[in-house]
């Protein structure tokens, strides 16, 4: 497949293209679900363009087609809780209320750099839904579940590290395992 001036492979031909917990993700998704494997694909980028703006420039992607994954962590009762929010790069994820309300916390705030990365095991700037601690909650945007007018199906996010991308159809994303598809998740 061709997006951009990208071509995009099978992401399980080439697991040097995934931090291990994406790969071990996919994996596992595959194993459950065959179709899988061949609908979650890769690239390899110039690790300094993997920030979407820069991303979308450099490779003549359509922004719309991009999906941001942030970090976010509450407390509640001494209890933390931590969700990865997942909107498209044209949005921007409603931190304040919807994530704020879903966690069930008084204030949520985006993880800072150095945690993200040591409990994704994933590098900033790749962090990506697919591979996630256990325990974090995955929201995904509805709007990520329905074709864009502009792009199609088709949603990139990161493949856990800066020097690749992935791409899968924004319905599957939505399916994957452990994803709350939230209506109302992004802003824009």
């Amino acid at each position: 497949m061709t997006l951009g001036t990208l071509t995009w492979v099978r992401a399980l031909d080439f697991p040097e293209l995934l931090a291990p917990s994406t790969r071990t993700a996919i994996e596992a998704w595959v194993a459950v679900d065959p179709a899988v494997a061949d609908a979650v694909l890769v690239t390899e980028i110039d690790p300094g363009l993997a920030d979407t703006a820069a991303l979308t420039e450099a490779y003549a992607l359509p922004p719309a087609a991009s999906a941001n994954c942030v970090l976010v962590a509450g407390r509640r009762e001494g209890e933390e809780r931590v969700a990865a929010a997942v909107v498209r790069a044209t949005t921007r994820a409603d931190v304040n209320n919807a994530v704020k309300r879903l966690l069930d916390v008084r204030k949520a705030s985006f993880l800072p750099m150095d945690r993200a990365v040591e409990e994704s095991g994933m590098e900033y700037g790749g962090i990506t839904p697919l591979g996630l601690p256990g325990r974090y909650r995955v929201l995904v945007d509805a709007r990520i579940a329905t074709d864009d007018p502009d792009t199609g199906p088709t949603v990139i996010i990161g493949s856990g590290v800066r020097r690749s991308k992935l791409a899968l159809p924004g319905a599957l994303l939505a399916r994957a395992p452990g994803v709350e598809v939230v209506d109302g998740l992004a802003l824009g």
